[in-house]
């Protein structure tokens, strides 16, 4: 059976600080990336589940574990980094250009934290709620010069789960499409313990296991009717993961809240943050209950450049986000697929206010355009409502927050770039 091979040979581990040989050692590591989850997030989560101003806040999930902040710029002509960059420096502590997979900015492969843990002999997985052949996902895992090379991608996870000696234990996400049914085929007649659907999911009982939950990505939360998706994927594959004696590193993405960033849709970012939330708690009830794991939670960038608080007001009100209940795009599907006498019961159907005759009229005007046009102008009028701010649908070269818990957590207070989390990750994890 043909086996994933690198073009060149690869270094066998990351280049890490000779200090920190002295520091705890971790038998496991649960890394996670909010992807597009800028500081900004961390605070309308907050004030979010605060609800009305003047409410008393509480801290949330990722407040208890914040301990720092990471630089994100990738190796390239710009201070802005994509998902594909900041994945691969994340994975492998070394920039590189956007766009790029697994791969320098001399397009030569790059070893990740992933492929150090399987030398070492741990169980590797990656876990996402978007396409399992996403950037940051396929960072830890391929090796392309382009993000957009999406079947290649899906080409080199078949083939790393079905190698003699499987190089990847574990993919939970959405990506059926990019799949072939000869892939499909392949993976079984190779021992992987193959899911389609969330039942089947749950019927798995051994590694390797390939869950592949959705066409593309997974729906947002904010439209799907099943409850902390990524928790209930995060709680399956550390189960599975942890039978292994010495030990697993699994990558967990949550990686829609950049999808609700890019379209400005708060209402979607804060569904995705929750569903985000989730799955971090699970991972912290894991550390728990096995002291000798780290959890390290980050972001790969900012996406959307949101504030709370626009146009000169001082305000910013959660409650208004809460009562819409669906995301913009499916709001703007079901406009579009009606007619303008009809928006105003349509749009009741997923929020909580009525539309303004005006803005009844705003989207009269654009029935013959596309559902991102629809969208994106119903995003700005829940963000008007809401006080939410946005500067871009792109990304931001702001900070992230870094949250770390357990064996070593103490390495990752304070000001770091995002190339150092892979380091302190492989020292903590000892790995060689």
């Amino acid at each position: 059976m043909k086996r994933f091979v690198c073009v060149v040979a690869l270094p066998l581990a990351l280049a890490v600080p000779a200090q920190a040989q002295s520091q705890p050692t971790a038998k496991n590591v649960i890394y996670m990336i909010g992807d597009g989850m800028g500081p900004a997030y961390l605070s309308a989560y907050r004030y979010y589940l605060a609800g009305k101003p003047g409410n008393a806040v509480a801290p949330t999930i990722f407040d208890q574990l914040l301990v720092g902040a990471a630089s994100t710029y990738p190796d390239d002509d710009t201070w802005v980094t994509d998902s594909a960059a900041s994945a691969t420096a994340l994975a492998s502590g070394v920039k590189s250009y956007n766009g790029a997979i697994g791969l320098d900015t001399d397009k030569q492969p790059l070893p990740s934290i992933l492929a150090n843990s399987k030398r070492a002999g741990k169980t590797i997985g990656v876990v996402s709620t978007s396409q399992i052949n996403h950037a940051t996902p396929a960072s830890f895992v391929a090796h392309v010069a382009s993000r957009k090379s999406y079947e290649v991608i899906a080409n080199q996870m078949t083939n790393a789960m079905t190698a003699a000696t499987p190089e990847l234990d574990l993919m939970f996400g959405g990506g059926l499409s990019y799949f072939s049914q000869q892939q499909l085929e392949t993976m079984n007649r190779a021992g992987v313990a193959l899911a389609t659907n969330w039942q089947q999911l749950d019927e798995i009982e051994k590694l390797p296991a390939a869950a592949l939950l959705a066409p593309v990505a997974l729906p947002y939360a904010i439209d799907s009717d099943r409850d902390q998706r990524l928790a209930t994927m995060t709680f399956t594959a550390l189960s599975l993961a942890e039978s292994n004696p010495k030990g697993f590193s699994l990558l967990i993405e949550g990686s829609l809240i950049d999808w609700c960033g890019h379209g400005n849709d708060i209402a979607c970012a804060m569904k995705e943050m929750e569903d985000f939330a989730a799955a971090v708690t699970v991972a912290k009830d894991y550390v728990d209950e096995h002291p000798d794991t780290l959890l390290v939670v980050t972001a790969d960038h900012s996406t959307g450049g949101l504030t709370l608080g626009a146009d000169g007001e001082y305000q910013w009100l959660p409650l208004e986000v809460k009562r819409v209940h669906a995301s913009t795009e499916t709001i703007a599907n079901a406009l579009l697929h009606t007619t303008a006498e009809h928006y105003a019961q349509e749009w009741s159907k997923y929020v909580d206010f009525e539309l303004t005759n005006a803005e009844l009229t705003e989207l009269a005007l654009l029935a013959n355009e596309n559902m991102y046009t629809v969208a994106a102008k119903i995003g700005q009028m829940l963000s008007v409502r809401s006080f939410t701010g946005w500067t871009t649908t792109g990304h931001t070269a702001v900070d992230v927050p870094v949250m770390a818990y357990g064996v070593g957590a103490e390495q990752f207070t304070g000001y770091q770039d995002n190339t150092d989390i892979p380091k302190k990750i492989i020292n903590i994890l000892a790995i060689d």
